[in-house]
């Protein structure tokens, strides 16, 4: 009896010890406590709650306040802290240039029109819109779209002697980088939006450079010739007549750089 009994006594033990291993294993460690990220300040700022094309009138729905941080916000922002009614009071503003869906409202980018048409409200101060002819052979075959830069190119038959003989047809860029605002009506381009060919394309041109183009379209026929982006914003804008007055009508042709003044036959 007392052999089965230290037997009995080993194997108890034996179970105890493999039991106790096998809960020692099951234990899961202790969790490791993660470093509490820094807290970033926040600003909300007002933003865009979809994309704005140019010429659409804001209204409440097309804004919203958003969390932004202090440090990236600028002094161009509106911020809720400052302006809390800043929705309210640009309700009807009109976009001068495109916003896309987040991007924060800024008021240079916005005009106010007070009754005024578009076109006159969105126009730089000195600057004056006029239309002209164009058709799919003298627009760039319909690829030019508001905003666009062109240069403006009058071709006509002048006479070098006597005879048929002496009649010569000429071009010559008479204004260079051109801003476009409309084709026809249309002062927006939209995404995916297909080419349609306007009538008319509205420019933007200095007081002297209207008179430059009302004289040239009685001059010979116009043509509109598209600018690739990467050179449109450096290079002169102007080409102006030499008087504003009727003595002369003279043109100022700006031609691989050199200078020269064409006066109508």
């Amino acid at each position: 009896m007392k052999a089965a009994r230290i037997v009995v006594l080993v194997i108890a033990v034996g179970a105890g010890g493999i039991a106790a291993l096998l809960a020692g294993r099951s234990e899961k460690p202790a969790p490791v406590k993660q470093p509490a990220l820094p807290q970033v300040a926040t600003v909300d700022v007002l933003v865009a709650k979809d994309n704005i094309p140019t010429g659409k009138a804001l209204s409440p729905t097309d804004m919203e306040w958003q969390p932004w941080p202090s440090s990236a916000q600028t002094g161009n922002f509106i911020r809720k802290n400052t302006r809390p009614d800043a929705i309210e009071k640009l309700n009807g503003m009109i976009a001068r240039a495109p916003f896309v869906a987040g991007e924060p409202i800024r008021e240079a980018k916005l005009v106010n029109a007070k009754g005024s048409g578009f076109m006159a409200a969105i126009l730089p101060s000195g600057m004056r819109a006029v239309s002209t002819q164009i058709s799919p052979e003298t627009g760039a075959g319909g690829f030019i779209l508001p905003n666009d830069r062109v240069d403006v190119i009058l071709t006509r038959q002048q006479t070098t002697g006597s005879g048929s003989s002496g009649q010569r047809q000429t071009s010559e860029t008479i204004l260079s980088n051109i801003r476009v605002l409309a084709i026809d009506q249309n002062v927006q381009e939209k995404d995916g939006q297909k080419v349609v060919v306007g009538k008319t394309a509205t420019l933007e041109l200095s007081p002297k450079q209207v008179e430059t183009l009302a004289l040239a379209q009685h001059l010979g026929s116009l043509s509109l010739a598209l600018r690739s982006i990467t050179d449109a914003s450096g290079d002169k804008k102007t080409e102006e007549p030499t008087s504003g007055s009727g003595e002369g009508n003279n043109i100022n042709v700006v031609r691989f750089g050199v200078t020269s003044t064409a006066t109508p036959q």
